[in-house]
């Protein structure tokens, strides 16, 4: 879809040059000459054009009082305004309004066309946000926490609980594949920041120095390859909720870091001097054993206790087994939809097969061989022939005279996963020693350096 310009200048030889550049460059553009007509042509446009290109003042007025009354009405253009002079309450009337830019005249044209095109990129961010925000509204709602168990229904009642209390800080806690992260969603979508942002990121997935630069944003130049300025994830989520994933797996540097911007409620950009204040409601989940990892001094003792001021324990599927009866058909609803098959009955032997299962990957595990059932299966109803599910016991990994390890062989974890675990529990048990750890792997201490990086794991 082509970006949409709008152009409002009252010169008519730079209106029409304007104009002609940015249709050469790919832009829908429209051009106004007074006031008057951009009014009733903006108030008219369906959808509101992305950009708004526009003189400060006009002869029948200032483009401040337009840019006013839209704003008013609901326009969430971005406006950038060309003048020939500015003056101070101008610049502090435009930034209120919600103002990207000002250019004086006369502007370069590749820079006019860098502004242009950083304020589309924002329009449609903020476009995109609000699309999230509209459809999370619908389809984030406790409720969407399938099952009525006593369990189930007892988390659904914390969540509504918790949506509306002004908590800072919260702890999701529970297995792998229990629905943290949709718990998560819920919380935000159905509370009071449900108009702010969603900033997820998962702990687990970056080493510490790229964590630390995204959590806290930086400077130009204050590493190797920083080339210029980033807003952090606390300044991306600033008026909404920031979700840390797998928060067991942070370094204890950036724990420490991490509760003094929870608690002080601002953050520094690593290479920044200034403290910037941020407004954000934390959730954090962890599949661990936090208290556990506190007293093994792999988890700040004090950051457990902000963090669990609030806590939600969700169950394992294995432990509800009813919830089944809901679940069941909602993702063979889904699917179903969405392999364009009319699947309307799911037989009592596949059911009951489902409910004997211990479910080790909850209920991620299910949705995937549901998925697979519904893709597989032929006719009016599933066949039990492609659930396919893991009838054994976890594989033991242990050796002489030390705690087993068990991984579920049921498809619920990749092999990344399996060789993060493995390389993790051989670290424990060699107290964090590489080379000790590396001979019990049969591997080279610089391959296994290269592993412990690449999972951003402690040694």
């Amino acid at each position: 879809m082509t970006d949409t310009l709008f152009i409002i200048e009252d010169e008519a030889l730079l209106g029409q040059e304007l104009l002609r550049h940015f249709k050469r460059e790919n832009w829908d553009a429209t051009l106004a000459g007074t006031l008057a007509d951009a009014e009733r042509e903006l108030l008219a446009s369906t959808p509101q054009p992305l950009v708004v290109l526009s003189d400060m003042s006009l002869p029948d007025g200032s483009a401040l009082d337009l840019l006013e009354r839209l704003r008013e009405a609901g326009h969430r253009s971005e406006w950038i305004f060309l003048t020939g002079y500015g003056s101070v309450p101008d610049s502090v009337r435009a930034l209120r309004l919600g103002a990207h830019e000002f250019l004086e005249k006369p502007c370069p044209r590749d820079r006019l066309d860098l502004v242009v095109a950083g304020a589309a990129r924002a329009a449609r961010a903020h476009r995109r946000l609000e699309r999230e925000q509209q459809a999370g509204s619908q389809r984030y709602r406790p409720e969407a926490m399938l099952g009525d168990s006593p369990a189930n229904r007892q988390v659904q009642e914390l969540l509504r609980r918790l949506a509306q209390a002004p908590f800072t800080s919260l702890l999701l806690a529970g297995e792998t594949g229990t629905g943290k992260g949709l718990a998560a969603r819920i919380l935000h979508h159905t509370g009071a920041r449900s108009e702010g942002p969603f900033v997820h990121l998962n702990c687990a997935a970056l080493p510490r120095e790229l964590i630390e630069a995204e959590l806290f944003g930086h400077e130009a130049g204050a590493f190797t390859g920083a080339h210029g300025r980033h807003a952090g994830l606390f300044e991306q989520a600033d008026g909404g909720t920031l979700f840390l994933d797998e928060i067991g797996d942070l370094d204890t540097h950036l724990q420490a870091k991490l509760l003094t911007a929870i608690e002080e409620r601002s953050i520094r950009r690593l290479g920044g001097a200034r403290e910037i204040r941020v407004d954000a409601q934390i959730i954090a989940a962890t599949h661990r054993d936090l208290a556990a990892c506190v007293a093994q001094g792999s988890f700040r003792a004090d950051l457990y206790h902000r963090m669990s001021v609030f806590r939600i324990q969700l169950p394992p599927l294995r432990e509800r087994p009813q919830d089944l009866e809901q679940l069941v058909p909602a993702f063979v609803a889904e699917f179903s939809a969405i392999a364009g098959k009319e699947l309307q009955r799911i037989p009592d032997d596949m059911m009951a097969e489902l409910k004997r299962y211990n479910w080790p990957g909850n209920v991620r595990e299910l949705r995937n061989v549901i998925e697979r059932s519904v893709l597989l299966s032929e006719g009016p109803q599933l066949s039990t022939r492609w659930l396919q599910l893991c009838t054994t016991s976890p594989c033991p990994i242990a050796w002489p005279g030390g705690p087993m390890l068990e991984l579920p062989l049921d498809g619920s974890l990749t092999l990344d996963d399996i060789e993060r675990r493995v390389i993790e529990h051989t670290l424990d048990r060699h107290d964090g020693n590489l080379s000790a750890a590396a001979r019990t792997l049969g591997v080279s201490r610089e391959t296994l350096r290269y592993r412990v990086q690449k999972y951003a794991l402690q040694k």
